[in-house]
């Protein structure tokens, strides 16, 4: 199969998009596929020069290919690339590598025109939904915007042959709003560099000196992902706020969580040990459509307490591998990590069942049931196809029958 990655967020910036992107071009090598991959390059003048190095994208990942476009950093967030590229330069790129499926990551703006290219050249589609842009509008101060993004959203996602959506919160979502085509494709976690077995006793007494119970936070510090909201937990004694990653609020928030300690970006098995280190972890973005930080900690044997919104629905057993909370009470996440933090023997517990619900949940399965998609969307185009063909081969009989009915 030949497929074409169309990466509205990648290297080398790294986030939940451009994991998911990895592990799939990962899959696609071990099986002998061939990808190509269309993303951001990190600068306006590295997009035309398809210069690696120097912060830029690398030239190919996993012996794939990486082709950069030029782009401008968004606005109040210069590690998010907005790409550059008509869809005349998109449906040229296509056309040369001629895939089978075009694969489109978090599509928005690139992968908008990613889309209507593939459409074009009767190439299928498969849209991968994973970030719910337009609640971001009143998050950063533009309310107005969000039915607008939702249409887009909405006309982008029924252009696509096929649409997937990470969790049954967002399938829902995306019904509501008109789009059609709609199946559920999760993430997987990698299991074996999420361990338990990865915690570090010398970690944690540097950052636990005194045996505090350490709480955990791992992602972006921007808004939307309501890291603020930790603040009611900043007092809870005996305890210590451990807040993993990079981003524009960081300096705002090491003011409002003075005694937190903020361990900046940690990729990699110093991820890994992080996160194996905590004691509980807490999720309050109510806007992730998915939540791939919550199965990294509980397949670190880490119970969680997450917002009951989105992804984190489908992941957490509440009462069992950790807690969801409801959406604003922000008394009720203060209670539910109480709750964790003072009894040993019930983190003990929720810790156990949280490991032991990752296990099967690996990239490997979750990839070759993204495949199947791509099978499945190749099906689709080519039935619309054949069904187009006998239309226009009908047209003409139908023209006749008419014209005898009128005219005798």
């Amino acid at each position: 199969m030949r497929v074409a990655v169309i990466a509205e967020s990648f290297l080398p910036h790294m986030n939940g998009v451009t994991n998911s992107i990895l592990q799939v071009l990962k899959h696609l090598r071990s099986r002998g596929d061939e990808a190509v991959v269309i993303a951001p390059a990190a600068s306006w003048s590295a997009g035309w020069t398809q210069r690696a190095g120097a912060g830029n994208a690398p030239s190919e990942v996993e012996g794939f290919p990486v082709i950069t476009l030029p782009s401008m950093p968004l606005s109040g967030y210069a590690s998010v690339r907005v790409a550059a590229g008509t869809v005349l330069r998109l449906r040229s790129l296509l056309a040369d590598f001629a895939p089978d499926v075009v694969h489109i990551a978090s599509p928005f703006v690139l992968g908008w025109r990613a889309v209507q290219a593939a459409e074009e050249l009767g190439i299928p589609s498969v849209a991968v939904y994973q970030t719910e842009v337009p609640r971001y509008a009143a998050k950063y101060g533009a309310p107005w915007l969000e039915d607008v993004l939702w249409n887009h959203v909405t006309r982008l996602h029924n252009t696509a042959t096929l649409t997937l959506a990470p969790s049954s919160f967002t399938l829902r979502q995306l019904h509501h709003v008109g789009v059609r085509r709609v199946h559920l494709w999760g993430r997987g976690v990698d299991s074996a560099r999420f361990h338990p077995a990865k915690r570090d006793e010398a970690l944690r007494a540097e950052l636990a000196p005194n045996g505090e119970r350490l709480i955990g936070f791992v992602g972006r510090l921007a808004h939307e992902k309501q890291v603020a909201d930790l603040r009611v937990l900043a007092d809870l004694p005996g305890t210590r706020l451990v807040i993993i990653g990079s981003g524009p609020l960081r300096d705002q928030l090491a003011r409002r969580l003075p005694g937190a300690h903020f361990a900046g970006f940690q990729g990699g098995e110093d991820l890994a040990r992080h996160v194996a280190s905590l004691d509980l972890f807490v999720h309050p973005g109510e806007s992730d459509t998915f939540g791939q930080t919550l199965q990294e900690a509980m397949a670190s044997g880490v119970p969680v307490v997450a917002v009951g919104r989105g992804g984190p629905l489908d992941i957490v057993g509440s009462s069992r591998t950790g807690w969801i909370y409801q959406p604003g009470d922000l008394g009720e996440l203060r209670a539910r990590v109480a709750d964790l933090a003072y009894d040993d023997a019930k983190r003990a517990a929720f810790a156990e069942a949280a490991w032991a619900s990752m296990q099967g949940r690996t990239w490997p399965v979750l990839c070759e049931q993204l495949v199947g998609y791509y099978e499945k969307a190749i099906h689709v185009q080519r039935r619309r196809r054949g069904e187009l063909s006998r239309r226009l081969l009908g047209a003409p009989g139908a023209v006749a029958s008419r014209a005898y009915r009128v005219f005798g």
